[in-house]
């Protein structure tokens, strides 16, 4: 199952792809949501990308937004990781086209049991 990590920090991707490798994932990473794009046109859509919020160039909603705005994306599932906890900035994300929602900081078990609500395991 390939992955794309969006997340501006360079440490926070290391992390989640270190984890997701762990669990058999293939990983690719972006720096923001314009690179999350323009990958995704040179490639495949990933089965999951997992979408920090707080980006320059293009937030992660701003992502999700244009993410399903393209039939290419349709089976892609997206979780928001992101410490944005407020309801209607969940609210706002899940009406956007996100899937799912994990809260920063994380553990192993909360991201694993992310990506099975979604199905994906």
């Amino acid at each position: 199952m390939r992955t794309l990590i969006i997340d501006d920090s360079r440490t926070t991707r290391t992390i989640i792809a270190r984890l997701l490798r762990g669990l058999g994932y293939e990983t690719f990473e972006a720096g923001d949501g314009l690179d999350a794009l323009a990958l995704i046109e040179s490639h495949d859509p990933p089965d999951i990308a997992f979408v920090d919020w707080n980006m320059p160039e293009m937030s992660g909603i701003e992502f999700v937004q244009s993410a399903r705005a393209n039939p290419r994306c349709n089976a892609m599932r997206i979780i928001m990781v992101t410490s944005e906890n407020e309801i209607d900035r969940v609210s706002e994300a899940l009406a956007a086209g996100a899937n799912e929602f994990l809260m920063k900081p994380f553990s192993r078990a909360a991201l694993e049991e992310k990506i099975a609500l979604l199905g994906a395991r």
